[in-house]
């Protein structure tokens, strides 16, 4: 099974769960790093995250992953906030980070650049809108490797 394929049965086998807990599910990531596998929940609440969150959405998940069985290999079940600059994958993400500063790195150049900082204006049909310096650059959401939000220290 793909990673892919193992995050969408994960983040629809525990979604209901979290959302009655009163969090959001924002994100379900299942990867290797060095020998070890790692299953990591991202969530989110208006009110913040703190330590007790979760553990507590941790003790809620564990069993219901227990009993899919999904992924058969030993793994670490990470549950964590989205923290200040989250990673913007979906178009729920985008959405919500429209007005905001982000950073995003592009498999190809587009002005002679694959870093690009700027303010989201808007996310429709897989394009977004950057304003950088006041120029508005349409990116197609294929052509990003990767994007956050910039928290401005």
């Amino acid at each position: 099974m793909s990673d892919r394929n193992i995050e969408s049965k994960v983040e629809s086998a525990i979604s209901n769960e979290i959302t009655n807990l009163g969090y959001e599910l924002y994100d379900v990531e299942y990867l290797k790093e060095g020998r070890d596998f790692y299953l990591k929940i991202y969530i989110d609440s208006k009110n913040g995250i703190g330590i007790q969150d979760c553990e507590k959405v941790n003790n809620a998940i564990e069993p219901i992953l227990d009993e899919k069985d999904f992924i058969k290999d030993q793994y670490f079940l990470e549950v964590s906030s989205i923290g200040i600059e989250p990673n913007l994958k979906k178009e729920k993400h985008y959405l919500n980070a429209i007005g905001k500063k982000i950073e995003v790195k592009l498999y190809k150049k587009i002005n002679d650049m694959k870093l690009l900082t700027g303010i989201l204006k808007e996310y429709k049909n897989n394009i977004i809108k950057l304003e950088i310096e006041e120029e508005i650059i349409n990116i197609d959401a294929k052509e990003i490797a990767s994007a956050k939000v910039i928290y401005d220290w």
